[in-house]
């Protein structure tokens, strides 16, 4: 039995596809220990794991002085949580003993802390996975049309960040690319080749294994029973970038008193009782159990979050993606270069639009067809059973 160090942020994202990774780790006789934000810990504890908290306000407040306009104030941002992710974890696992670190690569100063503690590091890669060179490309381009002066700035900011971590953890931090991916030996990415961007591109050191998709026991208000017919339309924006009012009472507009049966998830962040009177074909919750849910749905209009496009594409649903932040927008150009749906704009959203993308949707069999082979390829990929089998060949090898 090995001891596991789990280091990640605090993101449904980010969380869930772990949750089949730590449960079957732990099935074959791991000891893991999750650090990740008090919001999970239930559901983490739940795994068998021993879950221990970082502080989310301090962690965010930390985060937003780096910036929010550019990727690389981004990146400055996750350089100023350092001080409190590391000294945290560092407290409360001190006089401990661990064999490896499995870190998010987007979250939480995992590279970091592998470094400081000399473990053996993998990475769960929760997007899409990017090597140094695509990633280098990426930060050019989103560079182009920023003013001289403040990409001046934000790598005189970046120099100064990575000296004082230097000077103080006693760790190398080279490019923005080691803060923002957090390569490792081991990357464990929760999509396939035939998903990923450039799949062919990637060597063998990472491991494309498919949606991490468990059955997770959440209380459900929902009647399955309710929604078993013929014509299904699921709608989510996900948990994060939900605040879409209008959106909501766009989708009435459009999908109002049809054929179809609609469910719509709103999140937390938006009172039912905000959206006035509610069509009698849609049933509107709060929270829906998605995974249920998409065995049943013929389209799902979501907010292309990594997360939610596996699930969906895994049970053969194609999708209406309309993106709002972070790397959906990646995602939503590679659901339509695929055929496996249509992408849309938020700020240019229409009733037509809508309506004419999911008339073509339901019409057009070479979206099903699409759909079908990616849905095949993620089925057979192996999920997190996959990844803790790569995890224990890259373990003999320590």
């Amino acid at each position: 039995m090995a001891r596991v160090l789990f280091i990640n942020g605090g993101s449904e994202g980010h969380v869930n596809p772990t949750i089949g990774v730590v449960e079957e780790l732990i099935s074959r006789g791991e000891e893991v220990v999750y650090f990740t934000i008090a919001d999970f810990r239930e559901r983490m504890e739940k795994t068998g794991a021993t879950v221990r908290t970082i502080d989310r306000e301090k962690f965010i407040k930390a985060f937003i002085l780096g910036g929010r306009n550019y990727l690389l104030e981004r990146i400055n941002g996750l350089l100023h949580t350092a001080d409190i992710m590391i000294p945290s974890v560092l407290e409360q696992i001190e006089g401990e003993h661990f064999d490896y670190i499995i870190h998010d690569s987007m979250f939480g100063c995992g590279r970091l802390l592998a470094q400081i503690l000399n473990l053996p590091a993998i990475n769960s890669c929760t997007s899409f996975a990017q090597t140094k060179t695509t990633f280098d490309k990426m930060l050019e381009h989103l560079s182009k049309n920023i003013p001289s002066e403040i990409v001046k700035t934000m790598n005189d900011d970046f120099q100064n960040l990575t000296a004082k971590i230097k000077e103080k953890y006693s760790v190398e931090i080279h490019t923005p690319y080691e803060v923002f991916c957090n390569p490792a030996p081991l990357t464990i990415v929760y999509t396939t080749r035939e998903f990923q961007p450039f799949g062919e591109t990637f060597d063998q050191t990472y491991k494309f294994v498919g949606p991490s998709i468990t059955f997770r026991s959440t209380q459900n208000n929902l009647d399955l029973t309710a929604i078993r017919r013929n014509s299904l339309i699921y709608i989510s924006l996900g948990t994060v970038f939900n605040q879409a009012l209008d959106f909501y009472k766009l989708c009435f507009k459009v999908f109002g008193n049809t054929d179809h049966t609609i469910v719509m998830s709103i999140g937390e962040k938006v009172q039912i009782s905000d959206l006035g009177e509610i069509p009698k074909n849609f049933i509107v919750k709060n929270y829906v159990p998605q995974t249920e849910v998409l065995k049943y749905t013929r389209v799902f209009i979501t907010h292309g979050g990594m997360n939610s496009t596996n699930e969906g594409l895994y049970y053969g649903v194609p999708l209406i993606v309309i993106p709002q932040n972070a790397d959906q927008p990646i995602i939503a150009e590679q659901v339509a270069n695929l055929g496996t749906g249509i992408k849309l704009d938020m700020h240019s959203l229409t009733e037509n639009r809508l309506r004419e993308a999911v008339d073509h949707v339901l019409s057009d069999q070479s979206f099903h067809e699409s759909v079908a082979n990616i849905s095949e390829s993620f089925q057979k990929s192996g999920g997190y059973r996959r990844a803790v089998d790569e995890i224990f060949k890259f373990k003999k090898g320590i």
